[in-house]
């Protein structure tokens, strides 16, 4: 017979004493790095799209694209992907071919297989050899700086505005 809370020496056998569970043992919590990582719309390799992706989050494309993409977050594009258009994001990373002008707050990293066509700004810039590049480059810009340049144009007050000299303004004050 056996008292109250105490285990014969079968029971012994098939179960081990009860520990209190530590603090390793308890619901996972989530790192800014997970959090992140759920924060990421993924468009695989079959998927063709066509039209206009915005928002806050990352995205990662391994398929076809074609319109204009403008993410607060990371734009990934994966070897083997094809875009054709027009990128404002926080740092891109090219692995694939992207015929369009990048515009990038902070980094841009053209990968061994990566293929650029169009015109690149960004605060910096890292070239794998083996990656293909055509078009006019500007890094080394700080992140106000770039903010300047929409859509990889300069705002209307820059010098090189061409048809505007003999346009009425509109200025009051």
């Amino acid at each position: 017979m056996a008292v109250w809370n105490q285990t014969t020496p079968e029971e012994s056998k098939d179960k081990s004493p009860a520990t209190p569970a530590s603090p390793a043992q308890s619901t996972p919590i989530l790192t800014p790095t997970a959090a992140k990582n759920r924060g990421e719309s993924i468009f695989g390799a079959g998927v063709t799209i066509e039209g206009k992706i915005e928002g806050d989050a990352d995205v990662r494309i391994a398929g076809k694209f074609k319109g204009e993409i403008q993410v607060k977050g990371d734009l990934n594009i994966e070897k083997g992907a094809h875009l054709t258009a027009k990128v404002s994001a926080a740092n891109v990373t090219i692995g694939g071919e992207l015929d369009g002008n990048v515009v990038a707050s902070a980094q841009v990293k053209l990968l061994e297989s990566g293929q650029l066509l169009g015109d690149l700004k960004a605060s910096t810039l890292t070239v794998a050899a083996g990656s293909r590049m055509r078009g006019h480059v500007e890094f080394g810009w700080n992140a106000s700086d770039v903010a300047k340049f929409v859509n990889g144009h300069a705002h209307d007050n820059d010098k090189n505005r061409t048809g505007d000299e003999n346009r009425p303004r509109n200025d009051r004050g």
